[in-house]
């Protein structure tokens, strides 16, 4: 008798119910989204990082400070180089960390309204 309480919740065939499903790509989308709103905040702090290392704003030789510098270096580096070599020299000026942020907008967009509504979930 125990064993058919426990698993009322449950359909009878062994797989997920519709319900169970559409949770599950909510909780999918929904960490994707955060994702990709943490990485773009971790960009714009890489970029406003790297103009104040530029003026000397920041110490460099401060250990803190040059920590801080080589994390967001290497969480943005490897998303940022291949835009780099793309894109013509525009002297002093780099805009990889605009195009990055475009591309993830793009791709925010795309899973919002293109990829949740294949699976009956609203735009988040």
């Amino acid at each position: 008798m125990r064993e058919k309480a426990a698993l009322a919740g449950f359909p009878r065939n062994g797989y997920m119910s519709r319900i169970r499903k559409e949770q599950l790509m909510i909780a999918v989308f929904y960490t994707l989204h955060t994702a990709i709103n943490i990485y773009w905040w971790i960009i714009i702090g890489a970029a406003i990082f790297s103009w104040l290392y530029a003026f000397n704003v920041v110490n460099s030789r401060n250990q803190v400070v040059n920590s801080i510098g080589t994390m967001l270096y290497r969480l943005t580096e490897p998303a940022l180089r291949p835009i780099r070599r793309l894109l013509p020299d525009l002297g002093g000026v780099d805009i990889s960390p605009i195009v990055l942020l475009l591309a993830l907008t793009f791709i925010s967009v795309f899973l919002n309204y293109t990829v949740q509504p294949m699976f009956g979930i609203g735009p988040m």
